[in-house]
This record gives C-alpha cells, structure tokens and sequence, in this order.
C-alpha cells in the first residue's frame, strides 16, 4: 500500500558544466507527490464506504480493482473524513480506529486528532443537549412572560394604618373639608423703570405729614452740623483703635427692618449728633433710619436693584442712589426732592463714585464694561465721556483719594487701574493690572487716606490685599484665605476699608456664630462683631462711620445691624 520509494536525487556531476539540475529534480519531485497522494486519497475513500475487499483468486477482475475519482472528489473525500461532520453514521465512528491503522500516511499527531474528535463526539450525545432542549421549548411554549403575583389576603382583624384627618380632607369633628376654590392664574406683571424728572420726597410707608415733615427737620439739622464737609478722623495707634472696637456694642433697639428686600447697598450719614443710615434693596427702594429713633422712612425711587448709596462729600443733604435700572437720582432734603442725574434706559449701571472733591462730577461704571464721567450741574444733558474698559463686565469703580484721575476698576477676573485723562470710546489700556485673580472680583477700594493699599473680594475665596504705592508696578502683599461663597439668595461680600483706620478693613462671615470681622492689611484677625442674641443672620453689606465708632451690617432679609459704644 506505500507508494513507490523515491528516487535518489541525481548527482551534481550530470550537467556537463556541473552543476545541478534543481528545475529538473523539483519537477519530478512534485509529480511523485501528487501520485502518491492521489493514490493514497482512493484508498482513504474505498476504505470509508466499505469497498476494499480481498480480491478472490478465481476472479480475474477483482484481482486489480481500481476506482476512476477525479482530484476534486479525493480532496473533498479526504477533507470530509479530516473535518469527522455530524452526518458519519455509528458504524463508522466504531470503526474509526481501525481506519485509522489502516491509513499509512498518517503522522501520530493527526491520528490522535481523530481520536479527540471521536472521544468528544461521544461526550456531546451522552449529554442528549438535542432532546433537553426541545422538552424544555415544550414545556415554555404555553406560559405567559410575566410573572403575576398573588395579593396577600387581608386577615380578618387586622389593625388598618392611621391616617391624619389633614390627609383625609376632613375636619378635627369628622365632617369633610369644602373643595379648596381654584385659584386664577399668576399674572406676571412687568416693573417698568419710574417716570424722568424729580421724584417727590414722599415716603411710601407714612401717610401722615407731621411725621414726614420732622424726619426731613431731623435730616436738615443733621447735615447742618457738616456744612463745611466730611472731616475724616484716621488714628495711627492701632492698640487704641482695636480697643475703641471691643467696647462697640449690639443692643436691642440697634436691629430694625429698614428696607423689605434684601440689601444691596449701605451708607452713613457723616453726622456727629445723629446717627442716620441709609440702605438701598433689590427692587429699588431706599430706606432711611434715625437710629436713635424707631422712625424708618422708605421711598420708592427704582425699579431695580440699589447697587450704589453715598451722600455728597460736601453737602451732605444729598442723597445720591445708583440702581441697575439705568438711572441714578439725588435726594435734596432742602427741597423734599429727588431729582434724576443720569438717565439711560438701554443700559444697566453697577456703581458710581466722585471724581471731584465737591462731589459734582461722578464717574459711573455699567455692566458691560462701559465708564461714563457724568457732571451733575448739567442734569439731563448728555455725558461728558465716554469709554470701555478691557473686561467683561464692571462690577466697581473706585476714585483714587489723592491723585483723583486715577480709577480702580473691578470686574471678570480683572482689577485695573486706568486714568480718566485718557478715557477714549474704544482700545483704553489700563496704567496697572492687579492680577492673580481665579474668579470674579465682587468689589476692588483704594485705602481712605492715601490710596497706597488695594482690597480685593474675589468669589475664589480669597481677600487680597496689594501695595499701590506706585501704580505703575502694583505687587500683592497678603493673600487671606475666607470663605466668600454666599450662593445666589445672600448679596457677595464686599471688603470695604474703615475711614477712620488706614490699614484695616471689614467685611462679612459665613462663619458660626454669625459676626461680621475686621482685618488688619496684613492678614490679621484685630475684631469679631457677634451676639448671639440679635445677630443671627449673615451680614453681607457693611459700612463703618466716617467719622464715630459705629459699624452697621444689613443682611438679605432688609434688617440693619447697627453696632456702636455703650
């Protein structure tokens, strides 16, 4: 049954110019293989359909049987017989041993192959895989998908929850509640900016004229004693000043309700013989408060937010009031008259501040990065100036105390110092940058006498403080780490220096007990306002008096924190 032996290659010497043949040898090589696997592959297939017989010697066509298969059929016979398919019947997998000795060519790899495959074949149908899986459709075919589940059955006695009459709309005698009425529909209704022109100095919570007429006298007399201006006391001895600030006192007429909304903006009256606040809130009402009295005057002179009160550094019976509305107006109590200033109904102004000493020509910063120099002796005219800054948006502007030219900005991550003299519609560079800001600035303050330090509030939680003694090159020198996150129903905080003190600032505290701090310019804590029994709210707008020891802090709800010397 083996193929003929091969034939030894031939020698190199039988080309005349001695070299080998190779052509020629791997030629016949080839030939000889493919006979011999064509003979092999007639004998793999008489073997697998039963047709090697031993020939009888009586019979002369038996003697040499030959089977005529083309190459295509012996490879797809031989790769049928490799593959072991499903369709080999029983007889032949029980054969499968002997066919495999009686096959010569097969190497021991390949006959243990066809072993594995027997031996796994007998394993898959011992498992009956077939017949499990067709009983198992049988018997899912008729059950539903979803499994219901069966309710427990309520015992006879059982105690029932109890319920609230609220829940079950009756009332405490058992009889039901009447059906609740239907309520109509919310009306949102539009607050339009109040009409041009002077607004009458009448409060909107007093009807009665005696008590309008004697407020007025009592802000008349108040602004008398500071005809010839505001004269800033500022102590040098910082032991004395933190000792004036521990003997300051909340007492219990010292807390009031000024305003009815949250509180925006905060200013003191520079008189020394009353104690007069004014608070601004946010649908723009300004509320005024004779703190030795329980008289509060409320007067509705916006449509929006009061984001700046100040009275005049000179004469101190104006009242001037900056809101988000576009407009800013001025209180004259010797006329009972608040008449408008500045007036744009397209714009949404932030904040002002005085570029003149006498408080006549203001500088008034917009939302959209805008400045405008505004002269109040042209009331109804258009602005002298004009410019944007290189922000995006302006939340303050502040006057440099000395050389008034010079403004402090403070906006997006930005806090710039630009010059007045300069102020072009378009392209302003500033003189200096204050940087190292992460977040938005809520408000940036020159120090009250000489201009020579910066507070910054920055939503990063951060209060720095830096050395402007030369604009040109401003360098930082405390970094204060303090929780700045009021969140959006409390106004941010805002740093503002004490008039009276050059190196020390206050500013609100989320901390607990409430308080409101004071902090020396080189980081240090000098004094906590707290009381535990009338403070307890966060003050977030703050204001010290430019002249007395007395702090006043108001919070969100309209209330007013007035803390003085027993």
């Amino acid at each position: 049954m083996m193929g003929k032996p091969q034939d030894a290659a031939p020698s190199a010497e039988a080309e005349p110019d001695g070299r080998s043949n190779i052509g020629a040898f791997f030629s016949k090589q080839k030939k000889r293989q493919l006979d011999e696997f064509t003979s092999n592959t007639v004998k793999v297939r008489r073997l697998s359909e039963g047709l090697e017989t031993r020939p009888s010697e009586g019979s002369p066509s038996q003697q040499n049987p030959t089977i005529q298969l083309s190459p295509l059929k012996c490879v797809t016979t031989w790769a049928s017989l490799r593959k072991g398919n499903g369709a080999t019947s029983k007889s032949e997998n029980e054969d499968s041993d002997t066919d495999q000795d009686r096959i010569p060519h097969l190497c021991a790899y390949e006959k243990k192959r066809l072993k594995n495959i027997k031996e796994n074949r007998q394993f898959f149908v011992s498992l009956n895989l077939q017949e499990t899986a067709t009983s198992l459709r049988r018997i899912t075919a008729g059950q539903p998908r979803r499994i219901t589940r069966e309710k427990p059955k309520r015992v006879q006695g059982e105690v029932t929850p109890r319920r609230s009459m609220r829940l079950q709309r009756k009332e405490p005698s058992g009889a039901p509640l009447p059906e609740a009425p239907v309520q109509p529909e919310q009306v949102l209704v539009e607050i339009s900016m109040k009409p041009p022109g002077p607004l009458q100095m009448i409060p909107s919570n007093h009807e009665e004229e005696s008590k309008r007429e004697e407020f007025l006298c009592t802000w008349r007399a108040a602004s008398q004693d500071q005809a010839n201006g505001i004269k800033q006391v500022v102590t040098s001895d910082f032991q004395r000043y933190a000792g004036h600030l521990k003997r300051m006192r909340l007492q219990q007429g010292s807390v009031t309700k000024v305003v009815k909304n949250r509180i925006f903006s905060l200013a003191f009256h520079p008189s020394e013989s009353r104690t007069l606040v004014a608070a601004g809130d946010k649908w723009g009402q300004v509320g005024l408060w004779d703190v030795g009295q329980s008289n509060v005057f409320l007067f509705e002179l916006h449509s929006q937010p009061v984001g700046s009160l100040s009275f005049s550094p000179i004469n101190t019976a104006h009242l001037l009031s900056l809101s988000y509305d576009g407009s800013i107006r001025c209180g004259d109590v010797t006329r009972a008259v608040f008449d408008e200033v500045y007036r744009r109904e397209e714009a949404s102004l932030s904040s002002f501040d005085y570029i003149s000493e006498d408080g006549s020509t203001l500088i008034v910063g917009h939302w959209d990065a805008d400045m405008v120099v505004v002269d109040r002796r042209t009331p109804g005219t258009s602005h002298e100036l004009w410019g944007q800054i290189a922000s995006k948006s302006l939340r303050t502007v502040h006057v440099h105390p000395t050389r008034r030219h010079y403004i402090l900005t403070a906006g997006a991550r930005c806090v710039s110092v630009y010059d007045v003299r300069h102020l072009k519609p378009r392209g302003n560079k500033p003189v200096s940058s204050l940087s190292g800001h992460t977040k938005s600035v809520a408000s940036a303050y020159f120090s009250p006498t000489t201009g020579n330090r910066v507070v910054t509030t920055c939503a990063d939680d951060r209060l720095r403080v830096y050395d402007t003694s030369c604009l040109s090159s401003c360098s930082i020198l405390t970094t204060l780490q303090h929780n700045n996150y009021t969140g959006r129903w409390l106004s941010r905080f805002q740093a503002n220096w004490d008039p009276k003190q050059e190196d020390c600032f206050v500013v609100g505290s989320m901390g607990h007990p409430r308080r409101i701090e004071v902090f020396h310019e080189n980081g240090q804590l000098v004094h906590s306002f707290y009381d535990a029994d009338y403070l307890c709210s966060v003050c977030s707008i703050n204001a010290m008096h430019p002249t007395r020891h007395i702090l006043a802090g108001a919070n969100s709800s309209g209330r007013v924190h007035v803390f003085m010397n027993d």
